[in-house]
């Protein structure tokens, strides 16, 4: 019998054999949630980044990203972050500009909750969160899955990305 470790982080490719990445990404998401998905592709148009992010990538990387990015990247997504290509982050920025939030929805999120939310929004790890608001990191941990469950969400970028287009934060 073979034992299987699940992973803490895995790259994943948009163009993957017999399925989409991006399908790969939400069937993954589906069956262990806790683990960090970082895309790591060739193709960078605005739909296939928002697609990738809001399947749950906690990053998006195009694959000219230099091995000692990469390697950091992965540092930076353990540690909380969202590590993005310049030219993807530029795409982000520019595709949130251009979206019109709908009507602000009431996700019943308490004041703690909302606190965290803008911290991440403003780029925080969950450690530089907790450090912020004065309490434990697995204090922040409970606080996301209750997010998460709000806002019908599988990882931090999907969270972040709801709140800015809501403009909760």
């Amino acid at each position: 019998k073979i034992r299987f470790e699940l992973p803490n982080i895995m790259l994943v490719d948009i163009g993957l054999p017999g399925m989409s990445g991006l399908e790969g990404i939400r069937l993954l998401k589906e069956s262990w949630p806790e683990i960090l998905l970082l895309m790591l592709t060739v193709y960078e148009d605005d739909e296939m980044i928002f697609d990738a992010l809001c399947a749950g990538a906690c990053g998006y990387l195009l694959k000219k990203t230099p091995p000692v990015r990469l390697m950091e990247s992965l540092n930076e997504a353990m540690s909380g972050g969202a590590p993005m290509s310049p030219e993807v982050a530029h795409r982000v920025i520019k595709l949130f500009r251009q979206i019109s939030p709908p009507d602000k929805a009431d996700y019943q999120l308490t004041p703690h909750e909302l606190r965290l939310l803008k911290l991440l929004v403003e780029g925080h790890n969950y450690k530089t969160a907790a450090g912020a608001l004065g309490v434990k990191v697995t204090t922040i941990a409970f606080h996301m899955r209750n997010i998460y469950e709000k806002l019908q969400v599988h990882s931090k970028s999907e969270a972040v990305s709801k709140a800015l287009r809501n403009r909760l934060v």
